[in-house]
């Protein structure tokens, strides 16, 4: 069970690139963390084992954000061992190209059933917890520049995301003012396989700060956001000005 009065962070996704560095940076900071993750049990059980030095309570939990009864599960696993819930970050995605007019329904369904339909229902399931709580929690989905951008290669994706964005506002609407929901877009922070720009040197030229950017970029702006008592319903686009090319 987390101490008396220690905040609490949820992440999905925390076996991920980004995803693992939150979550450590953010038991740096003092919270105790729930993560979860899908298929990378061990990256799971490695970012658990260096969280725990800062945070002997945190626990992780195997979840595939694209079936609602797994979300449950993971929400009944977390208030087993939690009593509140003050951060909840929707990190897990699928992330891969897909090419006019050759998109598959399973595809289709591998991106937006994760991206989509998963931070829909964490959110929601996070929400029902946050509500009944007599403070201020939060609620950040991390989405990406794409849903500012058009990707002929990307589709589902982006569509996904874009959507991520606009049920982020929706639930800022809903829920306030308990509950503080806002969007952090991402652009290239760490280098992935699928991007077809170039290496890491050919991606700075199309950004004006020129270089890529760095997870503990993206934490000032989580930081920002579990500080902040008068910012909501907003997206909040972390490129290194990469929007701007």
């Amino acid at each position: 069970m987390a101490l008396p009065g220690k905040k609490v962070c949820f992440i999905t996704g925390g076996s991920g690139r980004l995803g693992s560095e939150v979550a450590f940076s953010l038991a740096q900071s003092g919270y105790s963390v729930f993560l979860t993750y899908n298929k990378s049990e061990e990256k799971a059980e490695e970012t658990l084992n260096n969280i725990l030095s800062f945070s002997p309570e945190s626990k992780m939990a195997q979840c595939d954000v694209s079936k609602v009864p797994d979300i449950e599960e993971a929400f009944r696993f977390f208030a087993e061992h939690f009593n509140r819930l003050d951060l909840l970050i929707t990190s897990a995605s699928n992330f891969y190209s897909t090419t006019l007019p050759d998109v598959t329904e399973g595809e289709w369904h591998s991106l937006v059933d994760t991206n989509l339909k998963g931070t829909f229902f964490t959110m929601q399931a996070g929400a029902k917890l946050m509500t009944g709580q007599p403070f201020v929690s939060r609620i950040i989905t991390m989405t990406d520049i794409s849903a500012d951008l058009v990707w002929k290669n990307f589709t589902p994706y982006t569509a996904s995301k874009t959507a991520v964005q606009h049920i982020t506002k929706v639930f800022a609407k809903v829920f306030a003012p308990k509950i503080l929901v806002n969007s952090i877009a991402p652009g290239t922070v760490t280098i992935n396989p699928e991007w077809s720009d170039g290496p890491e040197d050919e991606l700075s030229k199309h950004i004006p700060l020129q270089r890529i950017g760095e997870p503990a970029d993206i934490m000032e702006a989580i930081m920002f956001l579990t500080r902040s008592n008068y910012v909501t319903g907003q997206v909040i686009t972390v490129d290194g000005g990469r929007i701007l090319h």
